[in-house]
């Protein structure tokens, strides 16, 4: 069986890994989810967050045994850790997530896409270090296949994401290159458009890139499957 890490992605916290976690569990895993500095019950100030923290913070909660598991933009911290201590996990797995390029942010990256579906939904705050989620617009962006309870779960405890660290080039080197990594699309995706998270793999091995039919957030529409799929790519790494 397989250690697990969960990383969320902008605007999410642990909390948003409450389903996946129990369903990892009863495949026999040990799973744990962190909040990344800023972000749910951390209280790293928004103006502190950098891209450099984030990735320690997924490093102070693996082993060389965990297989980190990074949501949307938490694709770069789990790479920024690999860089920093390849050493100190197994692999990445990058579910429906940003894949970085040397010398680019996670911006520059979202940039690259011909479709920006995030862009009505995103509130940028006063002081411009921060941005938000609107509330109206939330359960379309990345819970078009979730229940209503689910969305009137995860809806209210959307928080502010540190624009710094996504504005922040990601330096990757052989180190990175070193681990293994998978990919998992989400076909029904209005967040990180289906079509770019396939642009972002079209050099990867086709046995390291998997499908999901669900939106942006797995982990609540179809957790027992996601974990499933967790596990045999968990098997083949």
């Amino acid at each position: 069986m397989a250690d697990f890490l969960l990383v969320h992605g902008s605007c999410h916290g642990a909390w948003c890994w409450r389903d996946t976690i129990p369903a990892l569990n009863a495949l026999g895993h040990t799973v744990r989810a962190i909040d990344l500095p800023g972000c749910g019950d951390d209280k790293t100030a928004q103006a502190d967050v950098t891209l450099e923290q984030c990735g320690a913070a997924v490093l102070a909660a693996s082993s060389s045994e965990t297989i980190v598991v990074g949501h949307s933009w938490g694709g770069y911290p789990i790479s920024q850790a690999a860089e920093t201590n390849p050493n100190g996990i197994r692999g990445l797995i990058f579910l429906c997530a940003y894949i970085p390029i040397n010398g680019l942010s996670m911006v520059d990256m979202r940039k690259r896409a011909k479709r920006h579906p995030i862009l009505p939904a995103v509130v940028m705050q006063p002081d411009k270090i921060s941005m938000t989620i609107d509330p109206e617009l939330a359960p379309g962006l990345f819970y078009n296949d979730c229940s209503k309870d689910i969305i009137d779960y995860a809806v209210p405890r959307l928080g502010k994401q540190a624009l710094k660290p996504q504005r922040t080039p990601i330096k990757i080197t052989k180190r990175y290159h070193s681990k293994a990594k998978a990919y998992i699309r989400c076909l029904k995706d209005q967040t990180i458009p289906p079509e770019y998270q396939e642009e972002m793999v079209k050099d990867w091995p086709t046995d390291r890139v998997f499908e999901m039919s669900t939106s942006h957030s797995p982990f609540f529409s179809n957790p027992s499957g996601l974990a499933q799929l967790l596990t045999k790519i968990a098997e083949a790494m």
